[in-house]
């Protein structure tokens, strides 16, 4: 890896246009989808392998089970400790599958949006650059989340909106909206929309307000899913 390397991966996350103009000229993506990869696989795997990480993966796949009116028996109880030591394996699997699925369905999404619009002419080979250098992002929560939540002892997102508003009860509707909006996916999509901006050669704003627009309304539908299933 040369030095435009690492300086494309901190000006993603601190001049972004300018990272994403040199990405839209030379698109190449497997260094940053594989480094992107080792960080959250390392962290991951790191704090599930703690007695810490296993107690509090299975206390929220027990609170998850609760939250939608499922009542956890003894013997279901016993088979999710079972499974507690494979964490970090799991773990793994699963970071080593969903960021490279999710770079290239947003990147098709991307593509069919843009053609739809007229504005089409990117390839996909720059889309999907594009797309994997804003996971730098995501691979940078996963480097903050996993020690905050080793020292608080809990899975719960620490850059949700649920987070500045303690006040809110977790089990009511806008608590769940608080708490299915994270601070870091909305940086992430803000970001992405830059580079697409680039790319596309359209202004940065209406991007910006349609990708984070449709989070919201998926965080509310989210959310009001589990309401209903919690009644």
């Amino acid at each position: 890896m040369d030095a435009s390397f690492f300086a494309r991966i901190v000006g993603v996350m601190f001049s972004p246009r300018a990272a994403y103009a040199a990405v839209v000229v030379r698109p190449r993506a497997f260094g940053v989808l594989a480094l992107v990869l080792v960080v959250s696989i390392a962290s991951s795997s790191l704090f599930f392998s703690t007695e810490v990480g296993r107690e509090s993966a299975l206390d929220q796949e027990v609170r998850a089970a609760e939250a939608v009116g499922r009542e956890i028996s003894d013997q279901t109880y016993a088979r999710m400790q079972a499974l507690m030591p494979d964490a970090p394996y799991l773990s793994a699997a699963y970071v080593l599958v969903f960021f490279p699925l999710s770079a290239l369905v947003v990147s098709g999404i991307v593509m069919g949006a843009f053609k739809l619009t007229a504005s089409g002419g990117a390839t996909f080979k720059q889309v999907f650059a594009v797309v994997a250098h804003s996971l730098v992002i995501l691979g940078l929560q996963q480097l903050f989340i996993y020690p905050v939540d080793y020292l608080k002892q809990s899975l719960s997102s620490p850059t949700s909106v649920a987070v500045f508003l303690p006040f809110l009860d977790d089990s009511s509707f806008p608590g769940r909206i608080a708490s299915s909006i994270d601070l870091m996916l909305v940086w992430w999509l803000m970001n992405l929309a830059v580079g697409l901006s680039v790319l596309y050669r359209r202004r940065t704003g209406p991007i910006a307000l349609t990708m984070v627009g449709l989070y919201a309304a998926l965080a509310l539908v989210f959310a009001a899913i589990r309401t209903v299933l919690a009644a």
